[in-house]
């Protein structure tokens, strides 16, 4: 067992507890980055001036009416910006534009005394546009041939000639849409300048580091005279990984030319109008099985809904082929993958960056062809699983294939799969107007950036005299629980109480050029570098230790705050213990440093071994459709997810049950919508408020939500043997669609393959319950009663072989 990941007896991490500041949030007493407004003097309030068209030159701006508002004290435009007038890493994203790029682009900004003046002066500029052609739709920019950014590809074998070879082809075409993020806080940043000039910008970013990067150069400044801190998020799910850093310039900006405080805090209109989202995808493809279900090949294209910029739309893009596969051994692949420039929000992170979009393709694939090639869903899939030793088709070998075997084993002994389907088809045939269905599906899931360079983090760790000890470390914290991990993570490896343990705000001039917090990697990296602070420290007591019991420093002991010796009964309490090594002049203090090893990848060719492991995962959905409506709910929930070791139990669990919830509302509810019409309001994001934008809620919930971690599943190679949680979990919600999917096909006769519209709505339901009704010949709604003479144990001689010709075209060389 590596040192990394060697776990002590009766350590603090592995206890169940709960979240570090759930008192605070459920109390209110939690601060976020707009609540210290109130506690800063003579702060200015920033609101924007926004494009009404999707795609415009911006002719001229007149700023004199907004100054003539009472309460107005400044406008910021491009002519303002010191530095360099772009908030983009890719530098394609202009912070102040003279070519409008989407419905809401900002122009400029306007600083007022308080919020309501700054709205009616950004209301009183004028701007003059030359409106210019848009493109909306994805379909549109693939028409257009509109494309940005690299177009990568990954394959391995021939695919032409395993399509040809194989006994049973099909074909189709998927699109789906993206995610709102919609984080309980919007964006806001707080910056202001002292009196040496130094910039200091209260962020809710996931990325302080490149935060600080972009305010700088912005400012024409060094990263030294900018300090970001991010004291805590309401939430992020990769929505404040790359775009908070436009916001806190704009911010930083009006600061070093008013010398006051500026505040900027979208509200949520502002917020869904101006910031992106999760890409959403069209896919075409070609998949090749043998005669017992097996793949054989498949070829696909995959075109991502970029936006306006590329902002991560590369790495996502990236991820998303390397994920294509989820659970499955593929022998003969080609993937290819491309970025749509369209007029609208630059799509940006969202929690699995685009891991969820590739495997999205490979299950809605098996969902439609398993009715078509005779095999039930849940046993095509599990037929495909990879074996250990094989390798994805970028060249990852695979070896936990039976940790995902064991998980898929335990959820159908758990959930009591096989007896609940008898019971289904029995409740199928003898309730004509109401379905249900019950689904499995794996997630295999890689940790670690794509980018190796990323796989790195610091932290800062204080012993003071009287034995407290505080933490800084790289990560930030949006609710998920990478605090309390990281105490436990100090208090196990220094060998104190937990509440010895306090942790700092997370601040560039504590811990510099950190990572974000993303890719799941938050525990990892950071736990990782905690605890090479906290060795170095405990290190040095040993040695102070050793003096005062009388044993070399190797059999030195630190538990639970006291410190003992092999072979000797002297007991020395921990803060007598960091009391005499201070007047041993012994340092108490250090920084730590982690660099995930064994990582090598070629984002030229897409080979190597991006993922320090993958995190693994399988989930049973039941679901239960009427056939009127299309309206739906969810009855049962079962999930064993691998997180490792645990290092934190209850907020692992947590994490589950809230990614799962997420994906389900991507899969099911949320539906963005965008003005595709040519009239006036072409390119306006439609569903722009909670009340058009439908998330999940109580009523969404399973009745029953079982969820277990999957145990023996120790890490090694990762700290305390633990495993990423963050992202993994949401993909187990492909269950939820591909049980709406059966419980649609349900109302057609055996063998009925269904194509369902993502997100599968109750729209998209009814009218997959409607194809399913239809190809048992009862077009317009009629059904008969449990079409009699037809059980559906029996199999029915009307069974269609294929879906429509538009769907998927079918070819089966077995049959001639």
């Amino acid at each position: 067992m590596s040192h990394l990941s060697e776990r002590p007896d009766q350590s603090v991490v592995g206890q169940s507890m709960p979240h570090e500041a759930a008192d605070l949030h459920v109390t209110g007493a939690a601060l976020y980055t707009d609540d210290l407004v109130g506690r800063t003097k003579d702060c200015l309030h920033a609101y924007p001036v926004q494009s009404p068209h999707a795609h415009a030159r911006v002719v001229d701006i007149d700023t004199s009416p907004a100054l003539a508002v009472p309460g107005v004290v400044r406008v910021l435009t491009g002519a303002d910006v010191p530095g360099v007038n772009d908030a983009g890493v890719k530098h394609d994203e202009p912070l102040f534009p003279d070519e409008v790029q989407f419905v809401g682009h900002a122009v400029c900004w306007v600083l007022g005394e308080t919020l309501e003046a700054a709205r009616r002066g950004a209301a009183a500029v004028v701007v003059d546009y030359e409106t210019l052609p848009s493109i909306i739709s994805v379909r549109e920019a693939i028409a257009a041939e509109s494309f940005q950014g690299a177009q990568p590809t990954v394959e391995r074998g021939n695919v032409e000639s395993g399509l040809e070879q194989a006994a049973h082809v099909f074909s189709g075409e998927f699109e789906f849409a993206g995610q709102e993020h919609f984080y309980l806080e919007t964006h806001c940043s707080l910056a202001l300048v002292d009196e040496n000039g130094q910039v200091f910008v209260q962020c809710s970013t996931q990325h302080p580091s490149e935060t600080q990067e972009i305010v700088a150069h912005v400012l024409g400044r060094s990263s030294s005279e900018v300090t970001v801190q991010c004291l805590r998020m309401g939430g992020g799910f990769g929505g404040k990984e790359m775009q908070p850093h436009g916001f806190a310039a704009i911010a930083s900006l009006g600061s070093i030319l008013t010398g006051r405080p500026v505040r900027l805090r979208l509200t949520r209109n502002l917020d869904m109008t101006m910031s992106g989202k999760r890409h959403g995808f069209h896919s075409q493809w070609r998949i090749g099985f043998d005669d017992s279900g097996h793949i054989q090949a498949l070829e696909a294209t995959l075109t991502s809904d970029g936006g306006w910029s590329l902002d991560l739309s590369e790495p996502v893009l990236a991820r998303a082929l390397c994920h294509i596969d989820n659970a499955y051994w593929i022998p003969d692949i080609k993937v290819n993958g491309r970025v749509a420039k369209s007029n609208k929000t630059s799509q940006t992170a969202f929690r699995g960056f685009g891991g969820p979009q590739g495997m999205l393709v490979i299950e809605d694939i098996l969902g439609r062809c398993a009715p078509l090639l005779g095999i039930d869903a849940a046993e095509l899939r599990r037929r495909n699983f990879y074996a250990n030793g094989q390798t994805t088709p970028y060249g990852q070998p695979i070896t936990q294939a039976d940790r995902l075997a064991r998980a898929w084993d335990q959820v159908l002994e758990s959930a009591d799969v096989t007896q609940r389907w008898a019971e289904i088809d029995e409740f199928n045939w003898s309730h004509p107007h109401t379905k249900r269905g019950l689904a499995l599906t794996p997630v295999k899931f890689g940790i670690s950036f794509n980018l190796t360079a990323f796989n790195q983090a610091g932290a800062l760790v204080h012993v003071y005299k009287d034995g407290s000890v505080l933490i800084n470390h790289g990560g930030t914290e949006m609710g998920q629980g990478l605090h309390t991990k990281m105490l436990q993570v100090a208090a196990t490896t220094l060998g104190v109480p937990l509440s010895t343990v306090r942790l700092a705000p997370t601040r560039t001039d504590k811990v510099p050029n950190t990572s974000a917090t993303a890719a799941s990697s938050g525990a990892d990296l950071n736990g990782g570098a905690v605890k090479n602070a906290c060795e170095q420290i405990r290190e040095r007591l040993s040695i102070t230790a050793s003096a005062k019991i009388g044993v070399p420093p190797a059999d030195i002991r630190i538990h639970d705050g006291l410190v003992t010796g092999l072979g000797s009964d002297v007991q020395v309490p921990w803060a007598e213990l960091v009391h005499a090594a201070y007047f041993a002049r012994v340092q108490l203090s250090a920084a730590g440093f982690y660099r995930t090893e064994g990582l090598h990848w070629d984002s030229r060719v897409m080979q190597g071994s991006p993922f320090k492991y993958f995190a693994h995962g399988v989930a049973a959905t039941e679901v239960e459709v009427d056939g009127y409506t299309g309206a739906y709910r969810t009855r049962r929930v079962d999930i064993v997810h691998d997180v490792g070791d645990s290092l934190s139990p209850l907020v692992d669990i947590g994490q589950v049950e809230g990614g799962y919830v997420q994906g389900a509302g991507w899969l099911t509810l949320e539906d963005l919508r965008w003005d595709e019409s040519d009239g006036p309001g072409r390119g306006r994001f439609l569903t722009q408020a909670a009340s058009t934008y439908k998330l999940p809620s109580f009523s969404e919930m399973p009745e029953t939500f079982n969820v277990a971690l999957l145990e023996q599943a120790h890490e090694e190679g990762a700290v305390y043997g633990s495993k990423a949680v963050g992202e993994p979990p949401l993909m187990l919600a492909f269950s939820v669609r591909e049980a709406l999917r059966q419980a649609a096909a349900a109302f057609g006769p055996s063998g009925t393959s269904v194509d369902l519209g993502c997100p599968s709505t109750p729209e998209q339901v009814f009218w997959a319950v409607e194809e399913a009704r239809a190809a048992h010949g009862q077009a317009d709604g009629h059904v008969d009663e449990g079409f009699p003479g037809h059980h559906p144990d029996e199999p029915d001689p009307d069974a269609p072989t294929r879906m429509p010709e538009s769907e998927v075209a079918v070819r089966s060389l077995a049959g001639g």
